[in-house]
């Protein structure tokens, strides 16, 4: 027994007459007739009489017909899902991101990317940068992005996003007026910090201590989301990521550069034993797509 064999004999039920199970199978009528003799032989009884020219399958042809009809349709979801494969639309990704990046940014690109590939499975999970990083070496996830300095050297990493770290005042400031605020400019001010355990905030009080700068500092958060609230709120000001300045739609803050500059870019990592399936690859383009297209410097 074999599957073109079942086809046969679901062609002949459904048509009725050998003819109309060739044209369905586009196949000679001699050959149909062949594969429905052959199925016979091999399950040991009879399928179809002839009855006024018709073929009408037996009792016993009915009770095998449930089981090849699905049988059939399991193998032609299977070809449908194949085709799918090949044109993208099905397959599954396992992402990884920073905080940063997963508030709206990757939202955003993961939704425009299911409008082409409406049938994909994306799983997001949003992670420190270092428990992204560890995703990536332990082949836990497809795709890693990061948001830190100094972006982890990888073989199979990649720099997405070139850029730097801004000040957040309220539309209000004193300062609105300038076009580059610098660390003698926030002496005094009110300033909402990262905590410790992120990564720039050590870089950022060294550069604060090496100009003498004092800053009221009574305010910590480890998300740029959620400064940039507090600054609308007036509660102070803050050093954000770009990716936050540029997503962030509140009217009531506004960014400017900050100089010295404090290097934040954001970095797309893959496993780098794992190949990539083509919906993988195909993610990939889009996102340096959608940062092309989609991205634009907050100043």
């Amino acid at each position: 027994m074999n599957l073109r064999q079942l086809e046969a004999f679901r062609a002949v039920i459904l048509g009725q007459t050998v003819t109309r199970a060739a044209e369905m199978l586009h196949i000679s009528q001699p050959a149909a007739t062949r594969l429905i003799g052959a199925l016979e032989e091999n399950i040991g009884f009879a399928l179809f009489e002839r009855i006024k020219g018709r073929l009408q399958p037996t009792p016993e042809a009915l009770v095998l017909y449930e089981e090849v009809e699905r049988s059939l349709l399991g193998v032609e979801r299977i070809a449908r899902t194949a085709r799918e494969i090949i044109d993208l639309k099905r397959g599954s990704l396992q992402v990884a991101c920073a905080p940063a990046l997963g508030l709206s940014f990757l939202p955003r690109v993961i939704s425009a990317f299911l409008e082409m590939h409406e049938h994909a499975q994306i799983t997001l999970v949003v992670q420190s940068s270092r428990e992204v990083v560890d995703a990536i070496v332990g082949e836990r996830c497809d795709v890693g992005f990061i948001a830190q300095p100094n972006a982890y050297p990888s073989p199979r990493g990649e720099k997405i996003i070139e850029s730097s770290l801004r000040c957040a005042m309220p539309f209000d400031h004193r300062l609105r007026a300038k076009a580059v605020i610098v660390p003698q400019d926030l002496e005094g001010e009110r300033f909402i910090s990262y905590p410790h355990a992120v990564a720039s905030r050590q870089h950022i009080d060294s550069i604060f201590a090496a100009y003498g700068v004092e800053r009221r500092m009574n305010l910590e958060t480890q998300l740029s989301m959620p400064m940039c609230k507090f600054v609308e709120l007036g509660a102070g000001v803050a050093l954000v990521d770009p990716i936050s300045a540029l997503e962030y739609k509140g009217e009531k803050v506004i960014f400017r550069p900050f100089e010295p500059t404090i290097e934040m870019d954001v970095s797309m990592l893959v496993p780098q034993h794992k190949k990539p399936s083509k919906l993988h690859e195909s993610f990939l383009q889009h996102i340096r797509a959608f940062v092309g297209s989609e991205l634009h410097d907050p100043t």
